[in-house]
């Protein structure tokens, strides 16, 4: 999440305050790409994945990152053509100019990352702290996620500076990780030298969830899979911070997404072979049982704390983003005020990190990690569907410099494909939508308030962005 720029148009002489510092370039800008990917996801739901798919546990992941791809070429198009600021509220706003409409997006965002961090939270509370701590933790799961809400609402109480620099060494941790699933797996397949309890089976490959048919199951367990690729559009926050962004990004966007894409289907393969689809669906750690199958010698809590320093990584980033936006929308004054005091010593907006730790708290106190997740997708799907939808507009918004155009039929997949994987069409079942419903509806809720004391009707969607 990448600070804001502050243009002062009232300055003496009409000059502006500096921008920020051009300091990521190509490297640093694909491990950002890379570390944003990466993270709950893979470590907890992919057994969750298995359990709608069934053995054929790769095929969600690949539709997934298709339906990414496609979306990512619109981001590419609207970074390169509006370089000093990013996100989807604005790129609404500018295609629409619907000020509620921009506030809906806004608060979806808002809202996945709450959700996001939830199920972080669960993540973290199940079998990965299990092989730490005992079996015993299971029986108390539910007060450590709570608690571990609370940890990362004190912490981003406290204020966190975020590097790009920092962000390095944690994706190279995550990184690890994934490393020793993928080595260890694939070594234990070619040689053979896997537990004595466990029989490879890459039939399980071609296996699809006898319950349903092949389309369905795949379609459901992509709407699923699709968290996975989410964490891409993020990027587009540091464009001011990139030396020439409109020649970087493309190349740094979609080679972070390959490699995070290709990841993803080794460890799918090699998850869905050595380990039944049935253990995999019943646990919150599946790639604990992959290291364990495959190197019953390697410290299952050795892999257990890289497992949940990914989850508290991924947790923490989505905490800080959801409380700055609502922070962000009082500023904008299309929130009630209140949402915007800021702490007068630590200088946090303190009123927003207690509303979304709140949020979070009912969340992982009512819903399973499986369903935090499939809303999570949901509402990315939905801002995503719109943002593929306002790069069709924005083609008649010509700029002076040169950027990267997608071809037009990618954003209109894009937009159809999300609109599909977002609709009942998918599989979905009809509590994600009451959830992200009850979500939204508390924002329109504020929104109502605010609008009928007097709200303001014209906000700066820049300020949504970040």
């Amino acid at each position: 999440m990448a600070n804001e720029t502050t243009v002062n148009d009232n300055a003496p002489g009409g000059a502006q305050e500096p921008g920020l510092k051009k300091v990521m370039g190509p490297k640093l800008l694909l491990f950002f790409v890379v570390g944003d990917i990466l993270g709950t996801t893979i470590y907890s739901l992919t057994g969750k994945v298995a359990g709608k798919v069934g053995g054929a546990l790769w095929v969600p992941f690949l539709v997934a990152f298709v339906v990414a791809f496609l979306t990512a070429f619109s981001y590419l198009e609207l970074v390169g053509k509006y370089p000093k600021a990013g996100g989807a509220p604005l790129y609404v706003h500018k295609a629409f100019g619907v000020h509620f409409l921009t506030f809906l997006i806004a608060f979806a965002v808002m809202c996945s990352g709450i959700t996001s961090a939830s199920s972080a939270a669960q993540a973290f509370s199940g079998d990965y702290l299990e092989a730490i701590l005992g079996e015993g933790v299971s029986s108390v799961a539910h007060l450590v996620a709570i608690g571990f809400l609370l940890v990362l609402a004190a912490i981003n109480f406290r204020g966190v500076g975020e590097s790009v620099k920092m962000n390095v060494v944690l994706t190279c941790v995550e990184l690890t990780g994934l490393a020793i699933v993928i080595v260890f797996g694939l070594y234990a397949l070619a040689s053979g030298t896997h537990s004595a309890d466990v029989d490879p089976d890459p039939g399980r490959l071609l296996e699809f969830n006898a319950g349903t048919s092949p389309l369905l199951a795949v379609t459901s367990a992509t709407a699923l899979a699709f968290f996975a690729m989410v964490g891409f559009e993020d990027s587009v926050n540091m464009a001011e911070e990139t030396r020439d962004p409109a020649k970087v990004f493309p190349r740094a966007l979609l080679l972070g997404m390959i490699i995070t894409a290709s990841i993803y289907l080794v460890i799918a393969l090699i998850t869905s072979t050595l380990v039944p689809t049935d253990k995999l669906a019943a646990s919150d750690g599946p790639l604990l049982l992959v290291v364990k199958a495959a190197a019953p010698w390697f410290p299952p809590i050795l892999f257990s704390l890289i497992a949940l320093f990914a989850v508290t990584n991924t947790a923490l980033i989505n905490m800080l983003m959801a409380s700055r936006l609502v922070y962000g929308m009082s500023q904008e004054n299309i929130i009630p005020k209140q949402f915007g005091l800021v702490h007068r010593t630590r200088r946090t907006p303190w009123v927003s990190i207690l509303f979304t730790s709140l949020i979070a708290v009912i969340l992982v106190s009512s819903l399973k990690i499986s369903d935090l997740g499939s809303t999570t997708s949901l509402l990315l799907l939905v801002v995503f569907a719109v943002v593929n939808v306002s790069v069709l507009v924005l083609r008649r918004d010509k700029v002076a410099h040169e950027h990267f155009r997608a071809p037009t039929w990618v954003p209109v997949l894009g937009a159809l494909s999300c609109a599909f994987f977002a609709s009942p069409l998918s599989g979905r079942p009809v509590t994600e939508y009451v959830i992200a419903g009850i979500l939204l509806g508390v924002g329109v809720l504020f929104w109502a308030i605010n609008f009928a004391f007097g709200g303001r009707r014209e906000f700066d969607a820049a300020k949504l962005a970040k």
